[in-house]
């Protein structure tokens, strides 16, 4: 008698710690972070070819349901480190996981830069602005005219018309984003504004205002000024602008931009409804630091809509 009930506790004893155990591993372990398709050379008419990864939450498709499409420049970064710049992903897939209920069902379209990234990202309309005397020296320093106009086209005549049909995606304004760091972030802002109609917001992620490497000049910030106050959307078009920037490294140079930036958002009647800038201290331009904080441009493109 006292052997079996002996055993019956052994026995409730390995019940106990595997149920902890399984708990343990619920809690500590993130969600699915979903998969990822690769579309190899998606080719175009106005731009070079260049890979598109998509990435799918976990579950996808959900009967019913439409996702929300968020764009991002440099896709190579955005998923996997062997392709990733220095070796570090943003892991955006991991990130969107473990948001869960903080973020609407989205779909990210990770489109890949070229050889030609600085001319397909540099802001045309705004570049021509600048005196031609600063147009002549960028152009010795990075070769060429600006092609974001074509590169825009591409995305919003080509490659979202392809998203668009093969995956289940909300095609309306309020549900289409696009975002990006550095220069990656100059051309996310150029789409919201040259295509209202298209994308509700940009997260524009240490945005790199000087255009040039060499310099902090004022003078490409002096011609978007410019731009935006021709081009910002008012009303029902107006959409969601993020803004972010580190303390070190190349993004120690941006505060004094995004400072007039913020000034004219201000004055155009930009709340924080549809309007955050936020400076992380301490924070370098490199992958390491965006992965860390992309939660936050997500959270408030893909959160609460604007009333």
């Amino acid at each position: 008698m006292l052997l079996s009930h002996t055993r019956w506790y052994y026995r409730a004893l390995q019940l106990l710690a595997l149920c902890l155990l399984l708990v343990a591993f619920r809690t500590d372990n993130p969600r699915d972070p979903g998969r990822v398709e690769h579309l190899a050379d998606f080719k175009s008419k106005h731009v070079k070819p260049r890979h598109v990864d998509v990435w799918l939450p976990d579950g996808y498709p959900q009967p019913g349901r439409k996702y929300a499409v968020l764009y991002m420049n440099d896709g190579q970064n955005l998923y996997h480190p062997a392709t990733a710049y220095g070796g570090v992903a943003w892991e955006v897939d991991s990130t969107l996981a473990a948001l869960g209920g903080q973020v609407r069902d989205v779909i990210v379209v990770g489109i890949w830069n070229t050889d030609l990234r600085f001319a397909e990202y540099a802001p045309a309309k705004p570049y021509q602005l600048m005196p031609a005397v600063r147009r002549e020296q960028l152009a010795r320093e990075r070769p060429g005219q600006p092609l974001s106009d074509a590169y825009l086209r591409f995305v919003v005549e080509e490659l979202k018309p392809y998203i668009d049909k093969h995956y289940r995606t909300d095609k309306r304004r309020q549900s289409t984003f696009i975002g990006g760091s550095s220069m990656g972030g100059l051309i996310s802002l150029y789409a919201a504004l040259e295509y209202p109609k298209v994308f509700g917001g940009a997260a524009c992620i240490s945005t790199h205002w000087p255009l040039s490497l060499q310099d902090n000049t004022p003078d490409f910030t002096n011609a978007m000024l410019r731009y935006l106050a021709d081009k910002l959307p008012q009303g029902k078009r107006r959409p969601r602008l993020y803004f972010d920037y580190g303390t070190a490294t190349l993004d120690a140079r941006y505060e004094v931009h995004q400072l007039r930036i913020d000034s004219l958002l201000r004055a155009k009647g930009y709340d924080t409804q549809h309007w955050q800038t936020l400076k992380f201290e301490g924070a370098a331009h490199n992958e390491g630091s965006w992965k860390k904080r992309f939660a936050t441009p997500a959270r408030f493109l893909l959160g609460a809509q604007p009333r």
